[in-house]
């Protein structure tokens, strides 16, 4: 009997280590791409977007699903299509349909620190490392 035999890899990324910048961020605070096609993650994606108080993420939109968790801090959320601001708290949870605009704000001088992205990559967000590489 002849059994075909299924390749895994399991990797653990240090967050704080070799992780790109992302140009998500106006303000003081950061993006980091930590699973990204870069690194050979295909089907997910896993940023750390922290913003500090008064900063804010440019605009986005995917053309998949997104999904965020709130991991410490407050904020809110916007819909750019209604102007509707949902407010974030450490412990939540938000899904963003594909192609919907939405942008992340801080409020309170603790700013807000969210993980997670789109679902597949969206490669827009990754145009400016492949530029950065071949340069």
């Amino acid at each position: 009997m002849h059994r075909s035999t299924i390749h895994s890899t399991v990797r653990v990324v240090d967050s704080a280590v070799d992780c790109p910048t992302l140009p998500l961020v106006i303000g003081a605070g950061t993006a980091r791409a930590v699973m990204w096609p870069g690194n050979g993650a295909l089907y997910r994606t896993f940023q750390v977007v922290e913003l500090l108080a008064g900063d804010r993420t440019i605009d986005l939109r995917h053309p998949s699903d997104s999904a965020y968790y709130v991991a410490a801090g407050s904020g809110s959320i916007v819909d750019l299509a209604s102007g509707d601001r949902f407010d974030l708290v450490e412990g939540a949870m938000l899904h963003i349909d594909k192609g919907d605009g939405y942008r992340f704000e801080a409020s309170g001088q603790a700013g807000v620190k969210l993980i997670g992205g789109p679902c597949p990559a969206d490669p827009q967000l990754y145009a400016h490392l492949a530029v950065a590489e071949a340069s």
